[in-house]
């Protein structure tokens, strides 16, 4: 699914499609979210929303992107401290009735819409994952996590928590939680005493 078509007439128009369709969706659910109902409240016929997106996701795509927060990592000494922060922005983030109720919409479509999963992967995931993988491998860089590990199975181990509380469990992990979530998981990655005194081979 590519991004918003460049043939556009009118970038007024097309910030009153993208807020109309994050209205409605936060109204009347994505499953109620219609083209029809986005012209509708942004003042636009439905072939203008057509010339620059091919479907009703593409458009709320591109409001969730707009949405999105900074949630970038600090970079100090303690890779801990660095993840908790992180993650808790993550947590917040996805708190906001801006955010979170069409980032899950979104994740519920893709399942059934490999055009979709694709693009949200692409301009969305694959970054925030890239970011926490750079983290990952600095840490393992300065011996605070084990170095034969995947820093993708990391990133999994870390995150997958709190995707299964929020989407499957449909509880918002506080910070409490996401706290309790690295400290588990770092005490099982950190390396053990005999691999930092091993000689190297």
């Amino acid at each position: 699914m590519s991004p918003r078509r460049p043939e556009r007439r009118s970038e007024e128009s097309a910030r009153a499609i993208v807020q109309a369709a994050l209205d409605l969706c936060r109204e009347v659910g994505y499953g109620k979210l219609s083209i029809e109902g986005i012209a509708a409240r942004a003042g636009v016929g439905k072939n203008t929303i057509y010339r620059w997106w091919p479907s009703k996701s593409a458009v709320l795509l591109d409001g969730l992107l707009s949405a999105v927060t900074n949630v970038a990592f600090p970079h100090t000494a303690d890779v801990a401290a660095d993840l908790k922060t992180q993650m808790v922005t993550v947590a917040s983030s996805i708190a906001s009735p801006d955010i979170g109720p069409h980032y899950a919409a979104l994740i519920g479509e893709a399942q059934q819409d490999p055009e979709l999963a694709r693009a949200l992967w692409d301009r969305l995931i694959s970054h925030l994952v890239a970011a926490a993988t750079q983290r990952i491998q600095l840490a393992q860089s300065q011996g605070q996590i084990r170095p034969d590990l995947a820093p993708d199975l990391v990133v999994e181990l870390l995150y997958g928590p709190v995707y299964y509380r929020w989407l499957i469990r449909q509880r918002l992990p506080d910070e409490e939680h996401i706290n309790a979530i690295v400290d588990t998981a770092l005490a099982g990655l950190a390396p053990s005493p005999a691999s930092e005194t091993a000689p190297s081979a």
